[in-house]
């Protein structure tokens, strides 16, 4: 079963039209359990102001699909050396919390609809740059369009 770490923005991209297509067929198959949804301490902190009904769907995922990833000392160290690479500036921390959660938790893929700092090809080979240089695998990238085959 393919691990998919998914970042705030997907549970946004839910209730957009622009991307609700992908994102709900990448939330059922997380609820039938055809996926594992990796959801991080850092996605909860974010979430944590949102909408009722972004809150909602979480609550709808069965807890056996879901696997919590802590914050922990060595994503912050990990998401420092993104920033310290140039990957992205100083005010894109959480992204790179993000980046270093899945690379450190061996995400298969990360899932994102932030292309300005996650889903961005330039960005994408800055995170791995980093990644390879300390010892990490390459972490695949990609949005839910991507990563669903109809």
């Amino acid at each position: 079963m393919e691990r998919i770490y998914l970042d705030t923005s997907v549970f946004g991209g839910y209730f957009e039209s622009e991307f609700d297509l992908w994102t709900k067929i990448l939330f059922d198959k997380i609820i039938q359990g055809e996926i594992k949804m990796l959801y991080s301490q850092m996605t909860e902190i974010e979430l944590g102001n949102a909408p009722q009904h972004i809150k909602k769907l979480i609550e709808e995922i069965p807890e056996q699909n879901i696997e919590f990833l802590l914050l922990t000392d060595e994503a912050n160290r990990l998401a420092e050396f993104y920033i310290n690479e140039n990957v992205v500036g100083k005010t894109s921390l959480a992204d790179c919390i993000h980046i270093a959660l899945a690379t450190l938790n061996n995400a298969d893929i990360l899932a994102s609809w932030n292309f300005k700092h996650i889903v961005n090809v330039t960005r994408i080979r800055g995170y791995n740059s980093v990644n390879y240089k300390h010892g990490h695998k390459i972490l695949e990238i990609r949005t839910p369009r991507e990563i669903i085959e109809l």
